[in-house]
């Protein structure tokens, strides 16, 4: 089962019989069968036919509405697909501070451990002293967890490892077309953070159209909040993903190279750095082939993709919800 980006503004999909039609332009369409979509993701100005959305209702397919820049608008979901005693007892597991110190606390754990991991591995090549030093910081990062007490102080050691983080995986770039030593999002500032901000968009919608199929409400997340409706828990689900998919993507890219510094252009209005469209379509190509490698999780015997084990996480949490089972973050190997 695929996802389907929708990227070029004022594309029309349409229905035709039982296969969904995307024309970009007069000269320009492509057709696929309708069962082999499971999710449609929306990037702003496109247009869906009457039929279209019918047919997306009727098959259980997930339509997701974005802005161009990839922020979460809304989505598509028919009335059958509505978990409303699931939801309850979310809401209900939200309100218990136990609960939310103990989920957050797994997923910081998981990200700085997959951060770390991803790091050391990269520098048995490298040998970069500096990445040597943010690898020993972010284990003392890691350490110190076992004396945390409350969810701020959490978010003050994620905050931490990522100061450590950032730098060092600048130092792990070798194309001397691109560098990076600070974090930088809306706008992306440089072309490593394009890639990243527009790798983590892809992940983060990714995983919200999991929790939503699965039956979950993406609004009560326990480490994100904040005072707009937001959907704070694929925030939350996505973080132990961020390096494992995101970030060792991009480097790979970068260092063999796939990207050349004119596959990205400055925006006038708020001086951002982007990808263009074709080089937008070229990164999609190989974030969906980093979703769909195959790697080993303890819940599943044969192996399985990426994007399978960002819907056993999500089950994971689904476990933590309806039976008390300490959620656990999932590591990627060294």
């Amino acid at each position: 089962m695929a996802t389907l980006y929708l990227l070029e503004q004022g594309t029309w999909l349409q229905k035709e019989n039982q296969r969904f039609v995307v024309q970009v332009s007069k000269n320009q369409k492509t057709e696929l069968l309708m069962r082999d979509i499971e999710r449609i993701l929306v990037f702003g100005n496109i247009q869906l036919s009457t039929h279209a959305i019918n047919a997306c209702l009727d098959s259980g397919i997930l339509v997701l509405f974005l802005k161009q820049s990839g922020q979460y608008h809304g989505h598509l979901w028919s009335q059958r697909s509505t978990y409303l005693n699931l939801e309850m007892t979310q809401i209900k597991r939200h309100e218990e501070m136990p609960f939310q110190f103990e989920v957050s606390k797994a997923i910081v754990y998981g990200k700085l451990m997959n951060s770390k991991r991803l790091l050391m591995r990269l520098n048995r090549k490298r040998k970069s002293d500096e990445v040597d030093k943010a690898i020993q910081g972010i284990d003392s990062d890691i350490k110190n967890l076992e004396r945390v007490e409350t969810v701020d102080q959490l978010r003050g050691y994620e905050g931490v490892s990522a100061a450590r983080y950032f730098p060092a995986f600048g130092q792990l770039i070798t194309n001397p077309n691109f560098e990076f030593s600070l974090r930088n999002r809306q706008p992306p500032k440089d072309p490593v953070n394009s890639l990243l901000s527009f790798g983590y968009t892809l992940l983060f919608n990714n995983v919200l159209s999991l929790i939503i199929t699965e039956g979950l409400s993406p609004y009560f997340g326990n480490f994100h909040y904040g005072e707009k409706n937001k959907t704070y828990l694929a925030f939350d689900l996505m973080e132990e993903f961020r390096s494992l998919i995101v970030d060792s993507l991009v480097l790979k890219l970068i260092n063999t190279p796939f990207f050349k510094p004119n596959d990205f252009e400055k925006n006038e209005t708020n001086e951002g750095v982007y990808l263009t469209t074709t080089a937008r379509r070229t990164f999609l190509n190989h974030f969906e082939g980093r979703l769909n490698e195959i790697v080993s999780h303890r819940d599943i015997q044969s192996g399985v993709s990426y994007r399978q084990v960002i819907q056993l996480q999500i089950r994971r949490y689904k476990q933590a919800i309806l039976q008390n089972v300490p959620y656990e973050p999932f590591m990627g190997m060294m």
